[in-house]
């Protein structure tokens, strides 16, 4: 596969008129895991812009996880709302479903839908429920006289049998396997459309797993595990643009009749484009909000993922009273925070779920039952350090990296513990054994902002960036 520097939308316009004038070509723009960054849709409405000022007929496609990671969004009077209003407007034309559509609930997401003027398809979204539409799996777009099948998956992986978020929000829908579902609706499709297309919230891995065993797709525009792709499996082209619309892609299709002759890819990136003074404005407008734009507190130093893992931890152990204190990692969304000032709608931005804590007693034998089981889950969130604590362990493993035993040098074997954790670890991870456990009426949320109003220049908050948890490798495999 070709690659071009500098990549950019205007270079992709050049080439496809004047390459080949007596064949079909199609350009795909797609986008995955923005995750509500509207602050950089400007730039992307500018490079929209420049391609359909050739290109007019030029698609474009969105792969999941629009919403959830920008205060301005998620706090707004309907959370959601900022995003598809700018998708709205820049003329998005076919999107799936990612895991964190159901971050507010399925009547919620039901509403969204409603409101999209664009089609919305997932092969294996399968409801049985008033409040949530069962989608259609797949839709046909023609385009300059070019039919292009656009066939929608979402992960079951992490669930496990749903996305990964809270089990409530799934209630009455079915995730049978994306895979099989995708192929089934691609091979009901392909007699009728020029160009299949798969519009996948699975994973780069997963992604690859369906093209090892089927070559119905032309292309494969994919999401959720947050990485740039630009690959070929199997004769097919799998792209993905990262996340927070750093980038956006470019897919170019050449066709001669109906036969695709080629496909190429491009990866653009949007810091290169001035941005669109219409989409600024709007943007401007959801920015506008005073008590988001509160300063609360100082950091005194720049807290890394660890460092704002082991402060949510303590925090939440702080605001009970807790002797030992538990953050997930995958709750911490932003990778790091910089020293100096920060305002609400950073700390919305860190904890953007309305997560409550949750407390419980345990013995260092159920913390060990609890750790042991995630470490050692199939999904993306085993086989690493998940629960991020303020009392240090080592989490033991053989050689083929099964956690069988987890050693706690502070705690009291046999002695019981007030633990502070998450509402969504408390309700949603598997092998949880404690006694008096209860979800509090306290937001995480709300317990960061009180630490951080308490802090000034003189006085900052100091996260501890070092780990205090370890994987250790046994010197010999469990008898």
């Amino acid at each position: 596969m070709k690659r071009w520097l500098p990549l950019t939308l205007l270079a992709v316009v050049a080439c496809t008129a004047s390459c080949a004038p007596r064949e079909r070509t199609l350009v795909l723009l797609s986008t995955n895991d923005m995750h509500a960054k509207i602050q950089r849709f400007p730039q992307l409405a500018a490079a929209v812009a420049a391609c359909r000022d050739t290109l007019p007929d030029a698609l474009l496609v969105d792969a999941g996880d629009r919403w959830t990671g920008n205060a301005y969004v998620d706090k707004c009077a309907v959370p959601g709302r900022p995003v598809i209003t700018l998708m709205n407007r820049l003329g998005y034309d076919a999107a799936t479903l990612g895991n964190h559509e159901f971050d507010y609930g399925q009547a919620y997401l039901g509403r969204m839908i409603d409101s999209m003027d664009f089609e919305v398809v997932c092969a294996n979204a399968m409801s049985d429920t008033c409040t949530f539409p069962h989608l259609a799996p797949a839709a046909v777009i023609e385009r300059g006289g070019v039919k292009v099948g656009f066939v929608g998956a979402i992960t079951n992986y992490e669930g496990p049998g749903h996305p990964a978020g809270n089990e409530s929000s799934f209630v009455g829908v079915r995730f049978p396997d994306p895979q099989q579902e995708a192929v089934r609706a691609a091979e009901a499709l392909r007699p009728e459309v020029d160009v299949l297309v798969l519009l996948s919230h699975m994973g780069d891995d997963r992604d690859r797993e369906l093209l090892a065993k089927t070559q119905l797709f032309d292309v494969v525009i994919g999401g959720h595990t947050h990485v740039v792709c630009d690959t070929v499996v199997n004769g097919t082209l799998l792209t993905q643009t990262g996340k927070d619309l750093h980038n956006v892609g470019a897919t170019v299709i050449r066709l001669r009749g109906k036969r695709v002759v080629s496909v190429e890819y491009r990866l653009v990136p949007l810091d290169g484009y001035a941005p669109d003074e219409a989409f600024r404005t709007e943007v401007e407008r959801f920015y506008a909000d005073p008590v988001l734009n509160r300063p609360v507190g100082v950091l005194g130093h720049t807290a890394d993922k660890w460092g704002l893992a082991n402060w949510m931890a303590a925090a939440v152990a702080d605001e009970e009273d807790a002797q030992v204190g538990f953050y997930h990692i995958g709750g911490v969304r932003l990778d790091s925070l910089a020293a100096g000032g920060v305002g609400t709608a950073r700390i919305y931005d860190l904890e953007p779920f309305d997560s409550h804590i949750a407390v419980m007693r345990m013995t260092p034998s159920q913390m060990r039952r609890m750790i042991v089981a995630k470490y050692n889950e199939s999904t993306r969130e085993g086989h690493r350090i998940d629960l991020v604590s303020t009392t240090p362990y080592e989490i033991i493993t053989d050689g083929e990296d099964r956690a069988f035993d987890v050693r706690f040098p502070a705690l009291r074997e046999g002695r019981s513990y007030r633990v502070a954790i998450s509402d969504y670890a408390f309700r949603n991870y598997r092998d949880l054994s404690y006694s008096d456990g209860a979800v509090t009426g306290e937001r995480v949320a709300d317990a960061l902002l009180e630490e951080l109003e308490d802090t000034d220049a003189q006085h900052p908050l100091m996260p501890d960036n070092r780990p205090r948890q370890r994987v250790v490798r046994a010197a010999t495999e469990r008898l």
